[in-house]
């Protein structure tokens, strides 16, 4: 009986692991199903890029005020409770997006309820569980379970293309929160096992206010490092490739199976990319890892820019980004986790995440803007590459500090 329970103990972090991997694939899924439907949302109902854009960028600061509260949720009440709050939030949005042809509900389904879920089920939020379980492989259990915010739309995004298809874009956003609300029962059950384990709290943790935390975080140097530069980053990929790669696609002559497959391929690559950075964040100066995964990103706007009408361009541009897409997250988290603390890295990463989503907002919107005042992708794609190179000169200026002090942080 002893070694079964030591051998149940030491599964439990890999549960939330593995669920809190499920967990972003669906609600990652929900946000690109968004791209892949503005198209015929244009056609359909007259809604223009700039709007559905405008409703992607709403929901992008949404997430971004909810994102500090969301670290601080998993802080004190545990992985379960937060991600079955969020799932429960994507799924009902998504329910009602399906269901409208009004454009005021959807903006309140889609940017307002589902962004708040999207809020919730987010990456800082597992990187969060993920550091606090793991003394040990953190970088690598960090870039499995974060992976499913790409990964799992690797089938997710294609399946969604096919019943977009085969029937309507109704029955895409149906599908997605009909999927959100069948694995509620089953995360709750499961992960109840692993609740008090994932959820027991840092000395510490609930002996200071959200204010005073708040001032310790920015007060520190590296804070701003890492703030900044993973707002240029939300700008460059959740802003950016998530809501214009997929039209952008269309625009080239491609069709939903095609671009959608070009994301899917996007999305795998994706996610051996984290998996591959969290090993690496355990073995390598992390500052210099960081900035070169930057600096590798600005070349694949480059191929982006010359894709024209070649498929083989499009899915080389999609495996190269994808390698560094979200290849920054483990990373991030790891340094957060090191220079800012365990003791409030929830806090601290849902600021963090609030820039990346400030960050996304802006890509987001100022994407459709500038297509339908030029009819052309070009200036998106190079304000990103300027952008990207900027927080990848920024994360070689932070310094790489000994994983021993985050226990002492």
């Amino acid at each position: 009986m002893l070694r079964t329970r030591s051998e149940s103990s030491s599964l439990l972090p890999w549960l939330v692991v593995g669920f809190g991997f499920m967990a972003l694939a669906l609600t990652f899924s929900a946000r690109a199903t968004l791209g892949l439907v503005m198209p015929v949302w244009t056609q359909e109902f007259g809604w223009s890029r700039s709007f559905v854009s405008g409703a992607a960028a709403t929901a992008l600061l949404v997430m971004a005020a909810v994102a500090p509260f969301a670290g601080r949720l998993v802080d004190r009440r545990g992985v379960r409770v937060t991600l079955i709050s969020g799932l429960a939030l994507v799924g009902g949005g998504c329910l009602i997006v399906s269901a409208t042809s009004n454009s005021f509900v959807f903006l309140i389904a889609f940017s307002g309820i589902s962004a708040i879920g999207f809020g919730i089920v987010a990456t800082h939020v597992v990187s969060t569980a993920i550091a606090r379980l793991f003394a040990h492989d953190r970088g690598l259990a960090t870039g499995i379970a974060t992976s499913g915010a790409t990964g799992g739309q690797f089938l997710i995004v294609p399946l969604i293309a096919v019943v977009l298809t085969t029937f309507s874009w109704r029955w895409s956003f149906l599908s997605i929160g009909v999927g959100c609300f069948l694995i509620l029962p089953f995360l709750w059950r499961t992960l109840a096992t692993s609740e008090a384990f994932a959820a027991a709290p840092i000395a510490g943790s609930s002996s200071s206010s959200l204010s005073a935390d708040i001032v310790s975080i920015v007060a520190k140097p590296a804070f701003h490092i890492l703030f900044w530069s993973f707002l240029l980053c939300g700008y460059t990929t959740a802003g950016v490739i998530e809501t214009h790669f997929l039209p952008y696609a269309s625009f080239c002559g491609f069709g939903p199976v095609p671009s959608a497959a070009a994301y899917g391929a996007l999305s795998a690559v994706n996610m051996l990319g984290m998996i591959a950075a969290g090993w690496l964040t355990d073995r390598v100066n992390r500052a210099v890892l960081l900035g070169s995964i930057y600096l590798a990103r600005g070349l694949a706007f480059v191929i982006l820019m010359n894709v024209g009408v070649d498929f083989d361009m499009l899915m080389a541009f999609a495996v190269f980004f994808g390698a560094v897409d979200y290849a920054t997250v483990p990373v991030t988290a790891s340094l957060v986790a090191s220079h800012l603390g365990l003791r409030v890295m929830g806090l601290s990463m849902g600021l963090i995440s609030a820039g990346h989503a400030v960050g996304a907002a802006s890509g987001a919107f100022m994407g459709g803007y500038l297509v339908d005042l030029t009819t052309r992708y070009d200036w998106i794609w190079l304000s990103s590459l300027a952008l990207t190179v900027g927080a990848g000169l920024m994360a070689f200026t932070l310094r790489d500090r000994p994983e021993q002090t985050v226990l002492a942080a």
